[in-house]
């Protein structure tokens, strides 16, 4: 007879280790964190994942639907693997209890309409990858509520449109990548484009697409490259367009600029940008001109200074008599003070063309301005007088050689002199010093109170 004193540890065990074979699928491969369940023929989502999962790959399967709550166990969940699978849409609410999932990867699928409930709950996505698929739309508001979103990638596509009104700064405050590449875009709302985030323009990718040759297409690419948008120099040769919209007559419009010759690229962009960035260091006192030097060519152009001083600055509203402003736009600080040290922006300003262009000063006034030039020259001074004093100690000392001659003795009278008074101006030698005191007699004397019977 076996007596068991206390059966449930080791039930709890059993119902452990059974509870470990099931979470992990027998087609997948399972790690500490990571499940991986490609190549396995899959039509549909095992019964049982783990739910302790971070990373789930289910690349290469056959799935063609997701249902509600495919992924609710896995609170966990962060990257989602689902490429080269048969996807044609997505059912409401796939996501839900998945908001952890950080990657989202669904490239090379078949799906068509990008509905807007596709991702809803994906608050905390960054990344998401839809190329290679058959989308021919997607509809506004799709991306509206994943406000973590930093990429996303519909190229490879079928599009002839995108909802570009409703990418806001709001919604997508760190979105830096849209790429739009490889699709059969012809015309795009310029006016929506402009309007995007500046991190959304320069991250915007529109190679490989069916444009028409026109000069405001022309005139938004052209301002982007004098940007130095990475997304246009990168792929230059991939930027074409047809002329009259006949697809045989194409061209790469950013380097045979010739045909855009009587288009105004000036009209295009309504946004301000910065073409120069200075720095100036002055000392306080003098006299400083700083220039509005831009891009813009056109004589009929009016300035604009903000200065972190007075504000907003014209040719009719300076109030500083030590400022003034030319025609030109050069502003010019007749005695510059520490307090107008700071960042100068202009803004010269095309209005019949509708082109604004800014230029940046950032003004350093050094004080005080004459501190470390007297410093110095104190220092050089007081070090040219230490060598002089140096020389003249060296050269005027009496020499006490024999092949030295000797100076002449200067005459001085018998009453007015007085051995304890005389001492060697420059003595080189403390023993000779001493012998001085002793005696009371000079070296250089010694001849001549000889001669004058002086012992």
């Amino acid at each position: 007879m076996i007596c068991m004193a206390n059966p449930i540890p080791i039930l709890v065990l059993l119902c452990l280790i059974h509870s470990t074979e099931e979470t992990c699928p027998s087609m997948c491969l399972c790690t500490s964190d990571t499940v991986s369940c490609s190549s396995s023929g899959l039509t549909k989502l095992p019964k049982l994942l783990p739910t302790f999962s971070i990373t789930l790959d289910l690349n290469h399967n056959h799935f063609s639907w997701l249902r509600a709550g495919s992924f609710s166990r896995m609170s966990r969940l962060e990257t989602l693997r689902m490429a080269h699978n048969q996807l044609t849409g997505l059912m409401y609410g796939v996501f839900e209890n998945a908001s952890s999932i950080r990657y989202l990867d669904l490239s090379s699928n078949k799906l068509r309409v990008v509905e807007q409930h596709y991702f809803h709950g994906l608050w905390r996505l960054e990344e998401l990858i839809l190329f290679n698929n058959k989308i021919t739309q997607v509809e506004p508001g799709t991306l509206s509520s994943l406000s973590s979103l930093k990429k996303v990638y519909f190229s490879l596509n079928q599009l002839t449109n995108f909802p570009f009104f409703s990418i806001q700064d709001h919604s997508q405050p760190f979105l830096t990548m849209l790429d739009l590449s490889s699709n059969h875009i012809t015309r795009l709302p310029w006016e929506d484009v402009k309007a995007l985030p500046s991190l959304v323009q320069r991250g915007l990718f529109l190679h490989n697409n069916s444009f028409i040759c026109d000069c405001s297409m022309y005139s938004v690419f052209w301002h982007w490259d004098l940007r130095g948008f990475d997304t246009l120099r990168d792929f230059m040769e991939e930027h074409t367009c047809s002329i009259y919209g006949d697809p045989r007559a194409s061209i790469q419009f950013l380097r045979q600029s010739r045909f855009f010759n009587n288009c105004s690229v000036e009209k295009a962009v309504s946004q301000p940008m910065t073409v120069l960035l200075s720095k100036v260091f002055v000392s306080e006192g003098q006299r400083v001109k700083l220039d509005c030097q831009t891009f813009l060519t056109s004589t009929n152009i009016s300035f604009t200074w903000l200065s972190p001083k007075q504000g907003l600055i014209t040719q009719y509203n300076i109030n500083d008599a030590a400022m003034r402003m030319f025609a030109n736009g050069t502003l010019e600080i007749q005695a510059a003070k520490v307090n107008d040290s700071g960042l100068y922006l202009c803004t010269a300003m095309d209005i019949i063309h509708e082109l604004n262009a800014t230029r940046e000063i950032n003004v350093t006034v050094l004080f005080p301005a004459a501190e470390p030039f007297n410093t110095g020259y104190t220092t050089l001074l007081g070090c040219v007088v230490t060598v002089v004093l140096i020389l003249i100690y060296l050269y005027s000392t009496p020499c006490r050689c024999s092949c030295c001659k000797q100076p002449k003795p200067p005459v001085i009278s018998a009453a007015a002199y007085d051995p304890g008074n005389l001492t060697s101006v420059f003595s080189t030698c403390t023993g000779d010093q001493q012998k001085i005191h002793k005696n009371k007699h000079v070296a250089f004397l010694q001849p001549m109170l000889s001669e004058q019977g002086f012992d």
